[in-house]
């Protein structure tokens, strides 16, 4: 008998593996991601690229299958993927996976709550989907992450990995909730390997393509999953073959091992980080140990130097270039700067410490902000190199007007396994997102849903909890 193929075994693992034979640990973990994700997308709504990609959906017209936040009505679930993967992802608010540094919620939730209220699914089958398409989605990442030099590769050829696999994660979820087989999930990864797809020099530089990424991972898994079912198949070689998905990006390094060993016997999924602050993952120590300092009592009016060590590997993405790091324009780009989460971290606080409204246009182009920014030089610090990324450490020097030196070193990533948010503190992270746009009724009412998720009897009652509409395209339509 010829050996399985990765994907035949990725496909038999998700298959065989439907609710009653998730560990609880699992299914507590996705009813929590569900609630963090839904909360996001509600925070995001009132984005400008939000409006951007709910006026795209509607324009586009099609069968009522799906329901995407912030629209009434309903919309292909290809298109409502699109839209809420996108808002998932707007905020820098979602989770992330270690060692494979990607982000896995923000494109698979999206996908699988989209497919299952297309298919008329419950609860009990979304959770198991969610569960089976996060799983493939961080083994896929971890399967593009080098031990020895502690880096992602996809990261070093400059592509988002969170994409990438977040593509393929959604058709494994999707394709479960559509009824497919071994072999039809199998294609759906075939088929979702063609469509991944992620640039990350937005990180360094600017603009908001990257808000994107995670909406359009969800959509290329749900036309994946579709396409299979009319018929269309993938190569059971997709992953691992000459000229299949590691080898176009990765030029063929990559550690197999990290997709099977385990699968199906040690879950990835609760050890997803959450997020307790809105901006990139690597700058959440720094905002803590400018925290600590500021908890300490230092007076910021007497620091005159700053100095952020962090791991060598993320020097680049929080501190180059530079000069573009110590002055973002808005507060999308101050959400990637290590200048700026340590100002954020002195000067802000909110929620769980800083929250979303410490991170605004008005305050990254804020003076008392841009002149501490001025002060920070980010450094590559060898202790948080030899950690990264297992954790995504900073240690925070400043240095006084009277010579003396304060430093903070912040070892381990909040949200995380040594670090976790309670459920009272990612409520309260749920709350503030949604009492953006949701009543305290409305958000209450979807608490207590996602909290019994298995029970839900079908997506559309979820939807129907936390409805609210922003500006319609007949509205966009009229100031074109």
């Amino acid at each position: 008998m010829p050996e399985r193929t990765l994907a035949e075994q990725v496909a038999e693992f998700a298959v065989g593996n439907p609710f009653d034979c998730l560990p609880e640990e699992v299914i507590d973990s996705v009813r929590k991601r569900v609630l963090d994700i839904l909360g996001i997308c509600v925070a995001a709504s009132s984005l400008d690229t939000s409006a951007a990609i709910r006026r795209y959906a509607v324009h586009q017209g099609g069968r009522s299958e799906a329901h995407a936040v912030g629209v009434h009505e309903a919309m292909p679930a290809g298109l409502a993927g699109l839209v809420n993967g996108t808002l998932a992802h707007s905020l820098d608010y979602d989770d992330t996976h270690l060692p494979s540094v990607l982000h896995p919620s923000a494109s698979v939730v999206p996908a699988g709550l989209a497919a299952a209220e297309a298919h008329g699914r419950d609860g009990r089958e979304l959770i198991a989907a969610i569960a089976c398409g996060l799983e493939v989605c961080v083994r896929l990442g971890m399967a593009g992450y080098d031990e020895e030099s502690g880096r992602s590769i996809f990261f070093e050829h400059g592509q988002h990995a969170t994409s990438i696999c977040g593509t393929l994660g959604a058709a494994v979820a999707t394709a479960l909730l559509a009824g497919l087989d071994e072999e039809g999930v199998a294609s759906a990864l075939g088929l979702a390997a063609s469509m991944g797809s992620g640039v990350i020099e937005a990180n360094r530089t600017g603009g908001t393509v990257k808000r994107m990424h995670c909406g359009w991972a969800a959509h290329a898994g749900l036309v994946a999953t579709d396409l299979v079912g009319l018929g269309f198949t993938g190569p059971p070689t997709v992953l691992e073959g000459r000229f299949g998905f590691f080898q176009a990006w990765l030029h063929g390094e990559f550690f197999p091992k990290w997709i099977t060993e385990g699968l199906g016997e040690r879950w990835e999924v609760p050890k997803i980080f959450f997020k307790p602050y809105p901006a990139n993952h690597f700058t959440h120590t720094a905002v803590d140990a400018a925290i600590a300092m500021r908890r300490k009592g230092v007076d910021v009016d007497r620091i005159v130097r700053l100095e952020l060590g962090v791991p060598e590997a993320i020097v680049r993405t929080l501190g180059e270039p530079i000069a573009v790091k110590r002055n973002p324009s808005t507060g999308y780009m101050a959400q990637f700067s290590g200048p700026y989460a340590v100002a954020a971290g002195l000067l802000g606080g909110s929620g769980l410490g800083v929250g979303l409204d410490d991170y605004t246009d008005e305050l990254a182009n804020d003076p008392v902000r841009q002149s501490i920014m001025a002060k920070v030089d980010v450094v590559a610090d060898p202790a948080c190199s030899a950690i990264f990324p297992a954790q995504f450490p900073s240690v925070l020097r400043a240095t006084l007007d009277d010579g003396d030196e304060i430093v903070e070193a912040v070892m381990t990533t909040r949200g995380g396994p040594d670090r976790p948010l309670s459920y009272d503190e990612l409520s309260v992270k749920f709350s503030d997102n949604a009492g953006r746009h949701l009543t305290d009724d409305a958000a209450s009412a979807v608490r207590h849903l996602v909290a019994h998720l298995e029970d839900l009897p079908s997506v559309e009652v979820l939807f129907e909890a936390m409805s609210f509409e922003m500006p319609s395209a007949d509205d966009y339509r009229t100031q074109e």
